[in-house]
């Protein structure tokens, strides 16, 4: 399943700071005519479970199907693009060089020139400066939590200035999806609405949109070569049905979680048939620290000390992701040069016998009906997570009788995409798992894990589980601010820390990139020996730490 989250010819990496050189999870049963066979000439996507999905493809709207699906990302462009897959690579788009200064308290990005919006309207400076005064204006879209005190602009350049350095920030800044300003600023908020049409600067603009599916056709005025013609993304409601389609090759690229993947997949077809599964963030269980018992340390720390790691890896990811052990969360071996050897580890496999004592020893006593309880309340707890995604559903199943054997009354419930999602966003949950932002630095996850800024109100992008302590929003600031890989790892440090012996969120395993992909129609996927993305379909780098779905397409070409 899918979760979550620049060139003329080719692509290039470029250095931290310098000129920029121009190159979900899957699904069950589909309505009968959402799959059809792709062509040479049109790829077929899927990437997030929906229910139903609606003509609404609005940027900043994370809940909405056609984001989760993998469409806004190949519609509206950032400034940068970043590859998830080998940090710290990024890549050119909207912007062709970038300068800090002000002590990185302000960025100068030079906009590319001769672009034009897929209405054939020429793109500006104009449009980049308005996109981040609209997220100044609205904190409902600024889904990285950026502080700006203001936007200028002088030519073809936009500065950007914040009241504290944002070094480690680039990618939060640069990867906001970039809309024109004739259009939205006659929308009113913009979080609500619809952009049923999309006009964006990006390689595809909407074609055709049915209850089953819709299409993306080439965009005529994109600045860069384009090699495939269209993009059909169908609409499926969990895992099955999908499946099924890639299993008979109706499908060219996804990002599911498959059980039994090199049998089930690989081995029918191996000259066709590829996966890549790199891996960026965690998954973790995060608590609402606003409700009981999840609110209680004691039982938090009972909940990460009974937990299985390796099994929930083994048996609820199929073995294809890994137990994260570091105790602070941070993911290795991708992010091993920010490693504190100061932070401890966990258990691989759980001590229930240790999750108990830590209850009894903070006056927690076992009632009658097989329970903890204080104070007259019986610790019990549901698990939420979308039962589509198969592999959380297990994950999530597995981790509640694990804490039933450790005296904790925990129960699964599995709700649907768009409940899950909204449950999330307003707090209406005692614990949930969700995977981290990724990032080309760790500093994307620890803002999202504990940056207080994103949970403000019902409509919360990070820090789901309500933390708001003003001395992390500070050591939070200062690891943005932080000017190398060193000063990054000290600044990490009391975050770490603070993470392990507060378990704020409670980090289980790392979370894939899912990308699998049949190559029968086009070639030029990325794979482990050329990580030029992580190729996981989930939309844009718009989305904090999410793949890069325009970075995979553009070098793309039907097989020959």
């Amino acid at each position: 399943m899918t979760r979550r989250h620049l060139t003329y010819t080719r692509l290039v990496t470029v250095g931290a700071a310098g000129l920029l050189v121009a190159g979900l999870a899957a699904c069950g049963s589909s309505p009968s005519n959402s799959s059809k066979s792709s062509t040479a000439t049109e790829l077929v996507m899927e990437s997030s479970p929906e229910t139903t999905i609606t003509q609404t493809f609005n940027p900043y709207v994370n809940t909405g199907a056609p984001y989760g699906m993998g469409a806004t990302g190949l519609i509206y462009e950032p400034l940068i693009q970043f590859d998830l897959a080998k940090a710290p690579t990024y890549y050119p788009y909207l912007a062709t060089s970038y300068s800090w200064s002000n002590n990185y308290k302000s960025i100068t990005f030079t906009i590319r020139t001769g672009v034009k919006w897929n209405n054939g309207t020429a793109f500006t400076p104009a449009d980049v400066a308005f996109t981040y005064n609209l997220m100044m204006k609205y904190p409902a879209i600024n889904s990285g939590g950026l502080t700006m005190t203001s936007v200028t602009t002088s030519g073809d350049t936009v500065t950007l200035n914040f009241p504290t350095s944002q070094y480690g920030n680039l990618e939060q800044i640069a990867g906001v999806g970039i809309v024109p300003k004739s259009i939205w600023s006659t929308v009113g908020n913009p979080a609500t609405y619809s952009d049923a049409n999309p006009v964006g600067t990006g390689p595809y603009m909407l074609d055709n949109f049915t209850p089953q599916g819709f299409t993306l056709k080439k965009n005529p005025n994109y600045w860069q070569p384009v090699h495939v013609d269209k993009v059909y993304f169908p609409a499926y409601a969990s895992n099955t049905g999908a499946l099924n389609a890639l299993f008979s090759n109706q499908i060219d690229w996804t990002g599911n979680y498959i059980p039994g993947l090199k049998k089930n997949f690989v081995d029918t077809d191996p000259a066709h048939h590829h996966y890549y599964e790199a891996s960026n963030g965690d998954e973790s269980l995060e608590g609402n620290l606003t409700k009981w018992p999840t609110n209680q340390l004691p039982v938090r720390q009972a909940i990460s000390l009974a937990v299985d790691r390796t099994l929930l890896g083994s048996e609820g990811e199929a073995g294809l992701e890994n137990p994260v052990l570091s105790a602070g969360g941070l993911t290795q071996p991708i992010f091993n040069d920010w490693l504190s050897s100061s932070i401890g580890t966990v258990s691989a496999t759980g001590n229930v016998a240790a999750a108990k004592k830590v209850l009894e020893n903070a006056g927690f006593t076992m009632g009658s009906n097989g329970y903890f309880e204080k104070g007259g309340q019986t610790v019990a707890l549901t698990i939420i997570s979308p039962s589509a995604y198969t592999d959380m559903a297990e994950v999530d199943s597995i981790a509640a009788q694990e804490l039933k054997a450790a005296g904790i009354d925990a129960t699964f419930q599995g709700l649907s995409v768009n409940a899950w999602n909204a449950d999330v966003a307003d707090g209406d949950f005692q614990m949930t798992e969700h995977w981290s932002n990724g990032g080309i630095t760790p500093v994307s996850m620890y803002n999202g894990w504990l940056n207080s800024a994103l949970a403000t109100g019902s409509s919360a992008t990070g820090d789901y589980e309500r933390l708001n302590d003003s001395t992390v929003d500070s050591e939070l600031a200062t690891l943005e601010g932080a000017t190398s890989i060193s000063a990054q790892a000290t600044a990490l440090v009391p975050l770490e820390q603070y993470v392990a012996a507060n378990l704020p969120v409670i980090p289980l395993e790392t979370a894939a990139e899912w990308f699998e992909y049949n190559s029968d129609h086009f070639v030029g996927w990325p794979t482990a020996s050329n990580p030029y993305d992580s190729g996981q379909p989930s939309g844009t780098n718009n989305g904090n730490g999410s793949g890069s779905d325009e970075v995979v397409i553009l070098h793309l070409s039907p097989a020959s």
